[in-house]
């Protein structure tokens, strides 16, 4: 029998930990081929070549697309964009796989689904659906979902969503988020471990820091995190703080500017482009509060119980968790909400994202389907009123 080619895209450190279980699911799977294709993030020296950690995990690498620029200003992200297109175009044309797998709203995965779309290949589309009304990843997101043929979302307000944009009920699934999965399967690092590992050492408070820029909003991603700044300034040096490095994004290299300053002046603070999975999440385990403007303050934190503080409107529309305290990028709101979060009790708090399994799900679905060709030709299907 011939096996069904499944051609993963990961183009981040942080969709790779998404996207991990699954990999090694269809990889192991008898019936279907993994092919993974790297972008991105993943092969530059500047946030850490991390495709050697995609390597050290046992994977084979099948196709390196170029398409980082040097510029994060808009005019350099456009073209890394283009360039991307032009990569995936070569790469999709040798790999020849049956379906198209990609994760997210970054613009890495929306020049894959682009070439994709061209070349007649299906697209399976994870984490459709939500909203982000800060971020030009919202436009990313559901464009990716017009393109995709295969829609796997987090959560039942996303798949209302993604039916809401005339998308097929038969093709639309639940399965949580991939996220979650990491947390049912590692055996997380404790403090000692961590602070071994990372040459950290834990104070009486501690909190784990990532801050993207905010693509939309009229306040420049420099002054929101400078509010930030000046808020974790308040707490003082009992505070602990570990700050994860900002993604490619446009205008990140600032924040990372930022942070590099900052953790010069401050003892009481570590920065690292990239942690892993199994370092960040055992961070996350052992903090007293996630806080910035992280998707995984949201996915992730809830099932260990850790309030988030989230920052300014970049992940604004998510459905949240109990745990998560919103306020505005000003200096007096995120005081006041680092100080909620440190007495907040969050041991009721259910995870609206699912239950760890998702990427089971994904791979059954993927088993199921007779002929991912029979999906390219798409109808639009009316919600009735």
């Amino acid at each position: 029998m011939c096996k069904k080619k499944i051609c993963v895209v990961t183009g981040s450190r942080a969709e790779y930990g998404l996207l991990y279980w699954l990999m090694k699911l269809i990889k192991d799977d008898d019936e279907l081929e993994l092919q993974v294709a790297v972008t991105g993030m993943h092969l530059s020296p500047e946030f850490g070549l991390t495709y050697q950690q995609i390597l050290r995990d046992g994977f084979t690498i099948d196709a390196k697309i170029e398409m980082q620029m040097s510029s994060d200003t808009p005019v350099g992200i456009t073209k890394s964009l283009g360039l991307g297109v032009i990569g995936f175009a070569d790469a999709l044309e040798r790999l020849q796989p049956d379906l198209l797998v990609v994760l997210g709203d970054r613009y890495e995965i929306f020049a894959a689904v682009q070439a994709a779309l061209i070349a007649k290949i299906p697209v399976g589309h994870i984490a459709g659906g939500d909203t982000t009304e800060g971020a030009i990843d919202e436009a990313i997101r559901h464009s990716i979902t017009k393109m995709a043929h295969l829609h796997f979302v987090t959560n039942t307000t996303a798949y209302k969503r993604v039916r809401q944009m005339g998308e097929n009920p038969e093709y639309i699934f639940n399965v949580g988020s991939p996220g979650l999965d990491q947390i049912q399967r590692l055996t997380l690092l404790d403090r000692l471990q961590l602070e071994a590992e990372l040459g950290y050492t834990f104070r009486e408070k501690n909190i784990l820091v990532t801050f993207h820029p905010v693509t939309l909003d009229n306040q420049s991603p420099e002054e929101q995190f400078n509010e930030l700044l000046h808020a974790l300034d308040f707490f003082g040096e009992n505070l602990g703080v570990v700050f994860t490095k900002t993604n490619s994004d446009t205008y990140g290299r600032v924040i990372n500017y930022m942070i590099d300053a900052y953790t010069e002046r401050h003892p009481n603070t570590k920065a690292y482009t990239s942690l892993g999975q199994l370092k960040y999440l055992s961070l996350m385990a052992q903090v007293d509060a996630v806080v910035g403007n992280s998707s995984s303050g949201l996915y992730e934190a809830p099932s260990f119980r850790k309030p988030t503080v989230n920052i300014g409107d970049r992940q604004k529309g998510r459905l949240q968790a109990s745990s998560v305290i919103n306020c505005e990028p000003i200096q007096s709101a995120i005081i006041a909400s680092i100080k909620e979060a440190f007495s907040r009790d969050c041991e009721g708090t259910i995870n609206p994202y699912g239950d760890g399994h998702s990427s089971e799900r994904i791979l059954k679905i993927l088993k199921n389907i007779p002929s991912f060709r029979g999906l390219l030709k798409k109808h639009f299907f009316e919600v009735k009123e």
